[in-house]
């Protein structure tokens, strides 16, 4: 939970500062309303530089691109006040939740990523240099689901092959429960958020044909105007759905890589047990 906590606040410390650069941003852009007679005559003496009229017209360009991203930003913020405080607020608390909940899972798998090959080649040396208690300490000191599972295996090894395999199976089975762990509420959240600008959109219409009763006719202005405010909530609604969800498919498609690496490795390891088990007969 305090892991939590912390990836919210990251992920509002950014908002937070993407704010202050877009400031920043237009504070800079703000032309100067006075300029010295020396550079005026300067500036214009150098109109005929061709390398001067290229560079003019770079500094041109960029200028009209970060005045149409103030633009972009500008008008999301504007659409997003639009929208009312009550869904809209609950609509970015699921995306905040559901990107620290994303962002957790995926700084976890990278974490749980670990080279099996290499592994099963130290334990491999350690089983034929000082056999299963320095296998054992291998694993012990070496991060990861795959480590954890073999070492369980290894833990059951004087009980026979078969013992090892049920033990690598059933503890593989919670490692691959901890691998999706809060899975299901970022699938809440997916779920949750065009939900939400859904029940928004039904609530503003219902509003604009109360303001209709009230005004007595059937306005354009009334109408249009209602109905395009209730509509954000569902706009964003969906926005925030389509985030979600492409970060939990590359949470899956993650997971999926990793038990099958598992699995693999499992298996390679049920292997060197039975060759170390053969050679110390």
């Amino acid at each position: 939970m305090k892991k939590l906590f912390a990836f919210i606040a990251v992920i509002m410390m950014l908002s937070f500062g993407v704010s202050n650069i877009v400031k920043a941003q237009a504070d800079a852009d703000k032309p100067a309303t006075e300029a010295p007679a020396e550079v005026a005559e300067a500036g214009a003496e150098a109109v005929d530089s061709p390398a001067v009229a290229e560079e003019a017209a770079t500094t041109k360009d960029e200028g009209d691109k970060k005045a149409e991203d103030k633009a972009v930003y500008t008008t999301i913020k504007d659409k997003f006040i639009e929208g009312g405080a009550e869904f809209m607020g609950i609509v970015l608390l699921c995306l905040i939740v559901g990107l620290a909940l994303a962002i957790e899972r995926i700084v976890y798998l990278n974490l749980a990523s670990g080279n099996n090959k290499k592994l099963l080649e130290k334990i491999e040396d350690a089983l034929n240099e000082g056999g299963v208690e320095a296998a054992k300490e291998v694993c012990r000191n070496t991060r990861g689901p795959v480590a954890s599972i073999f070492y369980q295996g290894l833990d059951r090894s004087e009980e026979g092959i078969d013992m090892v395999e049920k033990s690598i199976i059933s503890y593989g089975s919670v490692q691959m429960g901890l691998l999706e762990k809060n899975l299901s509420w970022i699938s809440l959240f997916i779920a949750l958020a065009p939900m939400l600008g859904f029940m928004g959109t039904v609530i503003g219409m219902i509003d604009a044909f109360d303001n209709i009763r009230i005004a007595g006719n059937v306005s354009p202005q009334i109408v249009a105007g209602g109905i395009g405010v209730a509509l954000l909530t569902t706009l964003f609604g969906l926005i925030v759905a389509a985030v979600l969800q492409v970060f939990y498919n590359y949470i899956l498609t993650k997971i999926d890589s990793i038990v099958n690496r598992m699995e693999d490795a499992s298996i390679s390891m049920v292997d060197l047990l039975i060759k170390y088990n053969q050679k110390n007969k």
